[in-house]
């Protein structure tokens, strides 16, 4: 009797769990047939109790009605599914907006953000390339944006689990990859960026490409370190457990955006090379160098290889484009054929176009060393001393040739002198100098003084003879302006003062026209002319004035006294224009 009681309680115990497994499965099923939309956590539940009832029946097969059950519950399961399918589906589609520019912006630390505008209006919003080396004191620091709300992204976790159990792992990446796909190009496209190819970037003013590409580098900053940061951490939050499908769903929502990015930069790499695009090629350089680690970090799995390698070989495309330009500009420099005359003899626009360039490259000494040594070079500051020497020598060579352009050799020597001492002084006033050296300085002080002396010889040596006392003779003259032992004769010192007004006044007519842009070097020129002119005009009124101020109009013939040649000393070389050629 007692083992037939432990038998009826053991049965009714089992009744007792089949029955609560039907009653769970009444409840489950009138949760599943009401759908997710009133209570999602609910019809979640619901789902896992679907579970256990299967697991429970498929465990008790001696049932005899285990197999219906089974067979009810496994029916309902893909229908729960499905419709978790498209919970899932429009949930995220309903999160999943293009970010706006403005709070990208917001994102970023307060030395990038742009003042006003947007980088997408060619305003300059992104980083100058003449600016991009001063540091700031405020830390770097960068807030990537809520793409989808914190309370959203444990739903979509608990849905991405329930369909993963159901099998529907394909369904789950293409719902991922068409949502999130769609965001981040229309966030990017929102912010300015555009697929271009190598023909559009060929076709662009060079203006509007410089803006382009001020824009590309701050673009590249936002889409790495704020945008595709931003769906990593998605990624990571809804597929927490399931690596490989999370790592899928990263890359397949992620690789057009990067393509689009790096389209323009490859495109820009591409297309014809010219001088002015050696420095966006190393901004461009730097900012793939910049975003290198992270981009090996966000874009790490298996599934982002072919990102990581269109990275790497964007970065190593941009290196060899400006090696080749940096080389280009040399021999560019000195075949320079430029019609451009200046007729004043001031500074040629290919000189001080020279000299910014140089002074531009030791802004960009580290990134330059990079470079080199990308290409195997070991002494990278003896390949950057090298290639700044030939530079200059080309500058040099070139400004030879243009100053044979010149009909009068005494405007030849004064553009070589104005040339050659801006060339100097830009040297001694950048780091350029410590890459030349002091002796080359020194020199090249010596070759500017060496064209000062000649542009004086050259104009005023004619002047001077009129001046010289051993040629008008050494006698001298009684007060009355008789010749008292001298053959020197009225009319020759006559002829040397009409002589001498008239090369006077044409030199200062034409070398008033001349200029000499450096004030000290134009002051200097012009005390080296007076401390020459002056003495020897002064001395030459003394000893012969009163041979013509004793006879009739001696203004004809003296119309200057030494402090009017002085004061029209003072108008030369000042570039003025007269309406009277001969004033």
């Amino acid at each position: 009797m007692r083992r037939a009681h432990e038998n009826i309680d053991k049965t009714l115990k089992v009744a007792e769990r089949i029955l609560a497994q039907f009653d769970l499965s009444r409840q489950a099923e009138a949760k599943i047939l009401r759908g997710p939309h009133e209570d999602l956590e609910s019809y979640l539940d619901a789902v896992d109790q679907l579970r256990s009832i299967i697991k429970f029946f498929s465990g008790n097969k001696n049932l005899q009605s285990s197999v219906g059950v089974v067979n009810h519950a496994n029916n309902l399961l893909g229908k729960s599914i499905l419709k978790l399918e498209e919970e899932y589906r429009q949930l995220l589609s309903s999160y999943s907006k293009p970010v706006e520019p403005d709070l990208l912006f917001d994102c970023l630390p307060n030395t990038l953000r742009p003042s006003t505008g947007s980088p997408a209006q060619g305003d300059g919003s992104g980083l100058k390339s003449s600016e991009h080396h001063k540091k700031s004191l405020e830390p770097v620091v960068y807030h990537p944006p809520t793409l989808i709300p914190p309370r959203i992204l444990p739903l979509l976790h608990d849905l991405a689990f329930q369909l993963v159990e159901g099998g529907h792992h394909q369904q789950l990446f293409n719902i991922h990859s068409e949502a999130r796909s769609f965001v981040m190009e229309q966030s990017l496209r929102k912010l300015g960026v555009e697929r271009l190819t190598k023909d559009d970037v060929q076709k662009m003013q060079w203006e509007v490409l410089e803006a382009k590409i001020g824009n590309w580098i701050h673009f590249m900053r936002i889409a790495v370190k704020l945008l595709f940061h931003a769906e990593k951490k998605i990624c990571d939050q809804i597929y927490e457990g399931h690596d490989s499908l999370r790592d899928q769903c990263f890359a397949e929502a992620t690789t057009n955006s990067v393509g689009m990015l790096l389209s323009f930069g490859e495109a820009v790499a591409k297309s014809k090379r010219s001088p002015e695009k050696l420095f966006v090629l190393l901004d461009m350089y730097e900012i793939m160098r910049e975003l290198k680690p992270e981009i090996d970090i966000i874009f790490g799995s298996k599934y982002c290889g072919e990102v990581r390698e269109a990275a790497a070989v964007l970065s190593k495309r941009l290196a060899q484009t400006a090696q080749e330009t940096f080389v280009d500009f040399e021999e560019a420099v000195e075949k320079d054929a430029t019609k451009t005359t200046v007729l004043d003899g001031t500074v040629h626009p290919l000189t001080s176009y020279v000299i910014n360039y140089v002074k531009f490259l030791f802004d960009y000494q580290s990134t330059l060393k990079l470079l080199f040594q990308e290409f195997g070079d070991d002494d990278v500051e003896e390949k950057l001393a090298s290639l700044t020497t030939r530079i200059m020598q080309a500058l040099q060579s070139n400004l030879d040739g243009k100053s044979k352009q010149y009909k009068d050799p005494a405007l030849t020597q004064l553009f070589l002198m104005n040339n050659m001492h801006y060339i100097v002084r830009s040297v001694r006033r950048s780091e350029a100098k410590d890459m030349l050296g002091d002796d080359w300085v020194q020199i090249q002080r010596r070759v500017v003084q060496q064209h000062a002396n000649q542009y004086k010889r050259i104009s005023w040596s004619k002047i001077l003879q009129c001046l010289s006392i051993q040629g008008a003779g050494s006698g001298s003259f009684g007060a009355d302006g008789g010749n008292s032992n001298s053959a020197v004769s009225r009319s020759m010192v006559k002829d040397r003062f009409k002589t001498f007004n008239l090369l006077f006044e044409e030199l200062h007519q034409r070398q008033s026209q001349w200029t000499v842009p450096d004030s000290e070097l134009r002051e200097s020129l012009r005390l080296a002319v007076a401390e020459v002119l002056l003495p020897a005009y002064r001395s030459f009124i003394k000893r012969f004035g009163p041979m013509i101020q004793n006879g009739k109009n001696p203004q004809k013939y003296i119309r200057y006294n030494p402090e009017d040649l002085e004061r029209m000393l003072a108008e030369f070389f000042e570039g003025k224009t007269w309406n009277d050629p001969r004033r």
